[in-house]
């Protein structure tokens, strides 16, 4: 049986993924039906991913359609998931969310409301909710505790998709909360890993730390090299022999390197907005007297960041 490495999100495109490979595979024996959805407008890649045995199945970062012009939410892209689960006789268990993202709203929320499955993210959340809390100067009566998830995952902690066992390893670096979910003989790396002639995620968000990152892709580089071929994804064969950012470097070398390239990144167009949502489980801010929800912007809270001078084609 063969192993399966995924991304979970953000890709700069559909032909450059993330890796998530497999350690339990022998455990379990099980190698999971993966369904991946791109995107186009930000960039993102969710999963459905479902116990072949029992047709159970978990949903990884769902999108929530969002019009920065107009201000205006859809859930076009989570329909589409709740569609495809319909088509093909599957139960929804689990949405999982690999860490809160800067790059798209997460539908989490909606989809809790919508079929009732169980939410879950790693338990570091609730460092990056008191973080941003005070980026926001939110009142204290929103919480950061992580109670918007029913689950907080700790590292090495297991569940169960079906009969599918699924193994959740802490991945610091991109953010502090980031976790892989390694389900079956596949995992789900988020967006520590891109395609080998992409490299690597940036680190240079509020508590990402390069160092960090680089330790992170050192233990999913441990993992098995043999993998299945699919869309979205690669290998960590691959990734050893030609990541941009990893093959022929050191922990020192690539903390300069990220570190170099991250200066010159501009901040995602969506972060001070998404995060707002994403922090909350999904969950748009609740609504005003007016009747109507507002986000709200932190004005000159990152004056280092660039205004969108980087090279051309640099996202990560």
């Amino acid at each position: 049986m063969t192993n399966a490495i995924f991304e979970s999100v953000s890709a700069t495109r559909p032909d450059r993924l993330q890796l998530a490979s497999p350690a339990t595979a022998a455990d379990t024996g099980v190698s999971p039906d993966v369904t991946g959805f791109y995107d186009e407008a930000t960039g993102s890649v969710q999963y459905v991913v479902a116990d072949p045995v029992t047709r159970k199945s978990a949903i990884i970062d769902p999108v929530l359609d969002f019009d920065p012009r107009s201000g205006s939410t859809r859930t076009t892209s989570a329909d589409r998931l709740l569609k495809h689960i319909e088509a093909h006789g599957l139960t929804l268990e689990w949405i999982l969310d690999t860490h809160p993202h800067a790059d798209h709203f997460s539908a989490t929320g909606y989809l809790k409301d919508m079929t009732g499955a169980s939410t879950g993210i790693g338990e570091r959340v609730v460092e990056m909710q008191r973080l941003w809390k005070a980026f926001y100067n939110l009142p204290d009566s929103v919480p950061v505790d992580g109670s918007q998830w029913d689950r907080l995952f700790a590292d090495g902690e297991r569940f169960t998709v079906g009969e599918m066992e699924v193994r959740v390893l802490l991945s610091p670096g991109h953010t502090l909360s980031s976790v892989t979910y390694v389900m079956g003989n596949a995992a789900f790396v988020h967006d520590t890993l891109f395609m080998p002639d992409s490299g690597t995620a940036r680190a240079d968000f509020p508590g990402g730390d390069a160092r960090q990152l680089w330790r992170t892709i050192q233990r999913i580089l441990q993992l098995p090299s043999d993998t299945r071929h699919a869309c979205w994804e690669s290998t960590v064969a691959a990734q050893r022999a030609h990541n941009l950012h990893v093959k022929n470097c050191d922990e020192s070398k690539f903390v300069k390197l990220r570190t170099e390239r991250d200066r010159r990144l501009p901040m995602p167009a969506l972060m001070l907005s998404a995060l707002q949502v994403n922090l909350a489980g999904g969950r748009l801010p609740p609504p005003e007297s007016d009747g109507r929800r507002y986000l709200k912007i932190p004005l000159n809270a990152f004056p280092y960041a660039s205004w969108g001078g980087s090279e051309p084609g640099l996202k990560k």
